[in-house]
C-alpha cells in the first residue's frame, strides 16, 4: 500500500502519544482492505520515514505486516537498509518475524500498543529481545494506547465473526 505519511499523519512526530495515533490510521486503512487492524510507524529524528499496514492477503505475502511494510518502506526512503536510532510504532506487539525484522533493522526503539498474547514475543508468548544471543539491543516501550489499539482490533475480530455467522444462516444446509 502506498501511503503518503505526510498527508495521512503530518511530518513531524512530537511524542509516543502521536506516534501510536499515526499507526492506528494506518491499522484503519488495513481493516478496510480486510486485512488485520494494524499499522506501523517508524521516525527518526521526529520525522516519519516510513510507514506500513498488514497486507497478507491483499499483497499475497505472508511476510507482508505492518512492521515489515514499514522497515521496507523507511529503508527505501532513506536509502539504507539500517534504521539505528530509528522508533517503530506498531498497534500490537510484534511477533518472532518481525522482531527478527527489527533486530535486523537495528531499529532502536519499539513503542507497541496493545499485547498479543498468541503471538507476541515482546512480553505476552516470549521476551524475544532480552536474549543474550541477539546482537543489537532494542528499547521497548509498551501499552501506548492500549485500550484504543486492543479496541480497533476486537471490533474488527467481532465484525468478521458475526459476517460469517450471517453467509453460514444465509447458505441453504446441505443435505
Amino acid at each position: 500500500m502506498a501511503v503518503d505519511p505526510v498527508s495521512l499523519c503530518g511530518l513531524d512526530i512530537a511524542d509516543d502519544e502521536a506516534g501510536m495515533a499515526c499507526a492506528l490510521e494506518l491499522a484503519a486503512l488495513a481493516a478496510e482492505q480486510g486485512e488485520v487492524p494494524v499499522g506501523a510507524v517508524i521516525v527518526s529524528e521526529g520525522k516519519i520515514i516510513g510507514v506500513g499496514s498488514n497486507s497478507p492477503i491483499t499483497g499475497l505475502d505472508p511476510t507482508a505486516h505492518a512492521e515489515v511494510n514499514a522497515i521496507r518502506d523507511a529503508a527505501q526512503r532513506i536509502g539504507n537498509y539500517r534504521l539505528s536510532g530509528a522508533t517503530l510504532y506498531v498497534t500490537v506487539e510484534p511477533c518472532s518475524m518481525c522482531s527478527g525484522a527489527i533486530i535486523h533493522s537495528r531499529i532502536g526503539r519499539v513503542v507497541y500498543g496493545t499485547t498479543e498474547p498468541k503471538a507476541g514475543v515482546v512480553e505476552s508468548a516470549e521476551c524475544f529481545f532480552e536474549k543474550p544471543f541477539l546482537n543489537w539491543q532494542v528499547e521497548v516501550v509498551g501499552g501506548v494506547k492500549a485500550e484504543q489499539c486492543a479496541t480497533t482490533m476486537t471490533e474488527f475480530f467481532a465484525a468478521r465473526r458475526a459476517g460469517k455467522k450471517k453467509l453460514k444462516k444465509a447458505s441453504p444446509a446441505a443435505d
